[in-house]
């Protein structure tokens, strides 16, 4: 197998293709994307974006909320370029780090995430969500769409390949390097559940494009 590439340069790599791979070539994508943005409270008017890339998710959620003030977190500094010139009129706050590190704030009517968290391990997301749930306002929402899973057998398969590719190839365990784990659909809002969400509903599957939301 190749070498795993390290997490912002496999992206930074690929970003001129990127956004029509996504709607073009990963199913379930294109529909999610207007899905998300139908989930996002119309009173809400602040958003936090986490693995935000080039923005493809707020297209969709800038038509429904023009004024929407966002904060976006993501790991390649290009990918945030990209999206500052697809928005220069948009309230924006772009981070470039890695959102299990870097400060959030607080008080966000609303938090996302496209196809970003199926890179890393339940522990690094269980924390993660409990992150996320201190980040929200009171009565705030979680809408995370993702690459998902229906058995327990599919998610050992993938994550003991992680486990083996990693150790094979001297990657530690918390370095950010491109490979994807799954988990499955149960796995996912027992996470949830356990960060402190009390209300966690699947609102949208095609393919393994499967699309979660989780109230405060």
């Amino acid at each position: 197998m190749e070498r795993l590439e390290e997490m912002s340069e496999f992206f930074a790599a690929r970003l001129s293709e990127y956004d029509e791979h996504m709607l073009s070539c990963v199913e379930g994508c294109r529909e999610g994307y207007i899905k998300m943005a139908e989930l996002v409270p119309k009173n809400a008017k602040t958003l936090l974006d986490l693995g935000c890339g080039t923005g493809l998710e707020l297209y969709e959620i800038f038509k429904r909320i023009p004024d929407m003030e966002v904060t976006g977190v993501d790991l390649t500094a290009a990918m945030l370029q990209r999206l500052r010139e697809k928005y220069p009129d948009k309230k924006l706050k772009l981070i470039c780090g890695d959102y299990f590190t870097v400060p959030f704030g607080r008080d966000f009517d609303c938090a996302i995430s496209f196809q970003t968290m199926h890179h890393f391990k339940k522990d690094k997301k269980a924390e993660l969500y409990k992150k996320i749930y201190s980040a929200l306002a009171d009565k705030g929402v979680y809408i995370e769409c993702d690459y998902m899973v229906l058995t327990q057998q599919e998610e050992d398969l993938w994550f003991a390949a992680n486990d083996r590719i990693r150790k094979e190839q001297g990657i530690g365990d918390d370095e950010f390097y491109h490979y994807d784990t799954p988990c499955t659909i149960d796995n996912q809002i027992a996470l949830f559940k356990g960060a402190g969400f009390k209300d966690v509903k699947m609102t949208f599957r095609q393919e393994n494009t499967t699309m979660l939301i989780a109230r405060k």
